[in-house]
């Protein structure tokens, strides 16, 4: 079991959002958590016109207020040398790894709007390069890090999308590929003590989905009410991480809310946030085959 007070964790794509309660869920219980994004000191994301508020340096901050040590990294995880160079300085600084949660993803102004993919711009295709292949370079620098663990995590963040039709093909291909490559690292990864997840959230309160909500109120009004924070999944990735029986879990493509009802885990409003999976769709169940 890791202990979680002296834990490292990297979290990229942490300068808002998703990442970035993550990290603090991370802080409160005494982790060292670096944090990466574009934004150092002032916000590059917008939506819909409006800039997107936080930066690395921000999240780092609310990371060691939260009871951790927060330490930012400005990162374009674009550029594979800059990826290298971050844990390069994780080596140098801490000498190992326990955590590494890939949520770096470039999220395009027209993703949620509606119509087809090529009625919109083609760059909405680079989530797959940030989203996707960013998260390989990531777990393929981190990997040395992650073996000098005693039990160490790579989480994928995820949604339904890999499953059922959400926010166009890439969007799709994004998240499911995502999957796909959690259950073959943890192939790779077997008997060494690391495991490998993606985990599906749920509609998650962010910046983000706050000006999304207004822009598209007929599919997204009501998600600052019904959705998760993400500091919830936060929790639920440090319950996985601590688990003793983590190994277990391996390869498998979980459901956050799932996982939470089972640990008993509440959102910060003390509601249980619910599954979707027969509304959306479940995990696919991998061949065992393995062609070598």
């Amino acid at each position: 079991m890791t202990d979680t007070t002296r834990g490292v964790a990297v979290v990229t794509g942490a300068s808002r959002g998703v990442g970035k309660g993550i990290a603090i869920a991370l802080g409160s219980a005494g982790m060292t958590v670096y944090v990466t994004g574009r934004s150092a000191t002032e916000s590059r994301a917008s939506l819909k016109g409006q800039v997107l508020p936080g930066t690395v340096r921000e999240t780092a901050e609310a990371v060691t207020r939260a009871g951790g040590q927060g330490i930012a990294v400005a990162c374009d995880h674009a550029d594979d040398q800059q990826v290298k160079a971050l844990f390069d300085q994780v080596e140098r600084e801490q000498g190992r790894l326990d955590l590494l949660v890939n949520n770096a993803i470039a999220l395009h102004d027209n993703l949620i709007d509606p119509g087809p993919f090529w009625e919109k711009p083609p760059e909405l295709v680079n989530l797959i390069d940030v989203g996707l292949r960013s998260s390989y370079v990531a777990s393929y620098y981190a990997a040395p890090l992650l073996l000098k663990s005693e039990q160490a995590l790579v989480v994928f963040t995820s949604s339904y999308g890999g499953a059922c039709y959400m926010h166009g093909p890439a969007y799709g291909a994004q998240k499911a590929g995502g999957d796909k490559m959690a259950a073959d690292m943890a192939v790779d990864f077997e008997g060494t003590g690391v495991s490998c997840v993606s985990l599906w959230l749920g509609p998650q309160k962010t910046e983000r989905s706050a000006v999304a909500a207004v822009a598209r109120p007929d599919s997204y009004g009501d998600i600052m009410e019904i959705g998760e924070s993400p500091e919830f999944n936060g929790r639920v990735i440090l319950a996985l991480l601590q688990d003793p029986q983590l190994e277990a879990y391996s390869g498998k493509t979980l459901i956050s809310a799932e996982l939470a009802q089972d640990s008993g885990i509440p959102d910060d409003n003390g509601r249980q946030p619910p599954s979707f999976r027969t509304l959306l769709g479940a995990p696919l169940a991998w061949n065992p085959v393995r062609i070598i």
